[in-house]
């Protein structure tokens, strides 16, 4: 009986990690440097580039990173150069991968491309980075604020905001 069991269940073995060989390989311009740590993979890129990487990781089959779970904003500081950081948390939902995509940016050129096209879920969050800290993306289809009140002045998650507002 144990037998018949084993037989019909069969196990398909996954590796942990997505192939970083072949990220680097295929995106040697676009990937600036791949950090595995504490058991977690982050790629980071520039932003030329990153729409046609960040749609080759979506649709490689080896890959299929098809579902984004966040983008994350980041203020380093204001003497810190670049001072931003925008963070892409990817997820394979057949492979069982996740993968960070992190882009830096400088205070005097923080746009990026939109993801909205590429996943739908990146609208809104988008949006909350805008609202947040200011940061553009270059084709949004609505980015305006989303949580804080349309008249509102300044960014209130960057580090120079003041703590009692403007």
């Amino acid at each position: 009986m144990a037998e018949s069991i084993e037989q019909t269940q069969s196990v398909k073995h996954v590796p942990r990690y997505a192939d970083t060989d072949l990220i680097r390989a295929q995106f040697a311009n676009t990937v600036e440097e791949v950090i595995e740590a504490i058991g977690e993979v982050t790629v980071i890129a520039k932003r030329e580039g990153l729409v046609e990487f960040l749609t080759w990781l979506r649709d490689e089959p080896s890959l299929r990173f098809n579902y984004l779970s966040d983008i994350g904003g980041l203020d380093l500081g204001e003497f810190a150069e670049p001072r931003f950081a925008v963070a892409y948390q990817l997820y394979s939902i057949p492979h069982n991968h996740r993968l960070r995509v992190k882009v830096f940016l400088a205070e005097d050129d923080a746009t990026l491309p939109t993801m909205w096209h590429v996943w739908k879920t990146a609208n809104w969050l988008e949006r909350e980075i805008y609202d947040m800290f200011g940061i553009h993306f270059e084709g949004h289809p609505d980015l305006r604020r989303i949580l804080m009140p349309a008249d509102y002045e300044g960014y209130p998650l960057r580090k120079d905001f003041p703590l009692k507002g403007y």
